[in-house]
């Protein structure tokens, strides 16, 4: 069932959030991502190409969306960020890491690992933690920004003003491949 946009708010994501996180992702890939995706492809990108980045954590750049339960308990319905740092996609897991920083001037911030609850899908959180990012992304520097997009994220940003640039196809560990959208928008 959704959910109304107002029933959400943002904060910034902790340590403790990391067990929520992984399973809000798998839900997110295997629920929504179905259609772009094939059961070999998210099979082999989750905890990889999808997968909790704790850098983006301890950073503070990873925000989450919650709600409150009717039990009165928070949960996490959406989740995503930016990163002052090389690396574009992955978790903690994937071999696609760099974490060199970058230079605002020269850069662009990575807007990373945006997922929903299939329940709260196009209610807006995606948008709001988007705007979030963007804005902290350029209160520290950043004149521009990048993404891996997913195939189902791509109409998304494209709404935007992100803008196509590259397709890339990202070789999984269990031999399959995943097409990804690189995009990119000026601050």
């Amino acid at each position: 069932m959704a959910r109304a946009a107002a029933a959400f708010r943002l904060r910034l994501a902790n340590l403790g959030d990391i067990s929520a996180l992984s399973k809000l992702i798998e839900r997110s890939v295997r629920e929504l991502q179905r259609g772009d995706y094939s059961e070999e492809q998210m099979n082999g990108a989750l905890g990889t190409v999808f997968g909790v980045d704790t850098q983006l954590i301890a950073d503070g750049t990873y925000y989450v969306a919650v709600s409150a339960t009717q039990s009165g308990r928070d949960m996490l319905v959406g989740c995503g960020g930016w990163s002052k740092r090389k690396t574009l996609f992955g978790g903690d897991h994937g071999p696609y890491r760099e974490g060199r920083l970058l230079d605002p001037q020269k850069d662009a911030a990575k807007i990373r690992a945006f997922f929903v609850h299939p329940q709260w899908a196009r209610q807006g959180i995606a948008t709001q933690i988007l705007e979030a990012c963007e804005n902290a992304a350029r209160q520290a520097g950043f004149r521009r920004f990048e993404l891996g997009a997913t195939l189902t994220g791509v109409p998304m940003y494209a709404a935007r003003a992100y803008v196509e640039f590259e397709r890339v196809s990202v070789p999984l560990r269990n031999g399959a491949s995943l097409p990804v959208v690189r995009m990119s928008k000026k601050a």
